[in-house]
C-alpha cells in the first residue's frame, strides 16, 4: 500500500535527510588516497551512533542478498554500483568510489548515494558521474503532481541516451518513508506518461546509475556487491525527494550541492 505523508511527516524525513547529507558531505571530504574502505565505514558508524539514528542496512536481509548486510553503508569501487560491501580495501588515486546511505532518526528514513573521484580525476569518470547527477536533477524535475511514474524513468532515460550509456532496469528508485523500502519500483528507463499518477504527499528515492559500456550486471562471491558485467566502471547519484503541491523537495541535498547551484 502506498502512503502518502503530510507536511509534518514530511518535514520529519527532512530532519533524517539533512543528516544523511552532512555524512555523504564527509565520506567524500574522507575518501583519500591510502583511506581504508573500513575506517569510512567506522567513521559512519560513530556518526550514526552519536546522533541517536538507526542504520536502514544493518541486518538487511532481502531476498537477492547472502544473509544480513552487516555495515552501515555501501562503499563501491570503480566497476562496483551498488550494494558494495565494505571491506579491507585502500583507496588508490583515480578511484571511483559510490557511497550510498540509508538511516533511520525517529522513525522516518531517508536515502542517498553519491559518487567521487579520488585524487586525480580521469574525465571519462567525470562525465559519467555527471551524466547521473544530470539524470537524477531531471528526475526531480519530473517528480510534480500530475506526472506519471513513467516521466521520472523517461527523464533519466532521456539522459543516458543523451551520453550514450545503457541502462539497467533491475534495479532502481523506489518509495520510502517510515522503511528504506516502500511500495513502487522507480525505473531508470520507461516510457512517459505511463504508471502511477503522482500525487502530493509521495515520498520516493531517486537513483539514477549507470556503467560505461553495459547494463548487465553480476554479483561479487560476498552476496552483495554488484558490478558492472564487463568491468567497465560505474556511477550512482541518489536522492529522498518528497512531491508537494508545487515544486518537489529534495529531502537529503548536500550543502555543495546548494552552493553550487547559487
Amino acid at each position: 500500500m502506498i502512503e502518502l505523508k503530510t507536511s509534518a511527516e514530511i518535514e520529519r524525513m527532512h530532519v533524517t535527510g539533512r543528516f544523511v547529507a552532512e555524512v555523504l558531505t564527509e565520506v567524500g571530504d574522507l575518501a583519500n588516497v591510502g583511506v581504508n574502505l573500513m575506517d569510512l565505514e567506522h567513521h559512519v558508524r560513530g556518526m550514526i551512533k552519536r546522533r541517536g539514528a538507526e542504520s536502514c542496512y544493518w541486518d538487511y536481509a532481502p531476498s537477492f542478498g547472502k544473509g544480513p548486510f552487516r555495515n552501515v553503508i555501501c562503499l563501491a569501487v570503480n566497476d562496483a554500483v551498488l550494494h558494495g560491501l565494505p571491506h579491507d580495501y585502500t583507496l588508490r588515486d583515480g578511484d571511483v568510489l559510490t557511497a550510498d546511505l540509508a538511516v533511520k532518526i525517529d522513525g522516518w528514513a531517508a536515502d542517498s548515494a553519491r559518487t567521487v573521484i579520488v585524487g586525480t580525476p580521469a574525465e571519462e569518470d567525470l562525465r559519467l558521474i555527471r551524466a547521473t547527477e544530470e539524470a537524477l536533477e531531471a528526475a526531480i524535475e519530473a517528480a510534480r503532481p500530475g506526472n506519471r511514474l513513467g516521466d521520472i524513468s523517461a527523464a533519466i532515460w532521456a539522459v543516458a541516451r543523451a551520453h550514450g550509456y545503457p541502462v539497467n532496469t533491475e534495479f532502481g528508485g523506489h518509495g520510502i518513508g517510515r522503511t528504506m523500502h516502500e511500495e513502487l519500483h522507480i525505473p531508470n528507463k520507461g516510457k512517459a506518461g505511463r504508471g502511477l499518477t503522482l500525487r502530493p504527499g509521495l515520498t520516493v528515492a531517486l537513483e539514477p546509475w549507470f556503467a560505461r559500456t553495459t547494463d548487465r550486471i553480476v554479483f561479487d562471491d560476498d552476496g552483495w556487491t554488484i558490478r558492472s558485467a564487463d568491468g567497465s566502471r560505474a556511477a550512482h547519484s541518489e536522492h529522498t525527494v518528497a512531491i508537494t503541491e508545487g515544486a518537489p523537495l529534495v529531502l537529503t541535498r548536500r550543502d555543495d550541492e546548494v552552493a553550487a547551484s547559487a
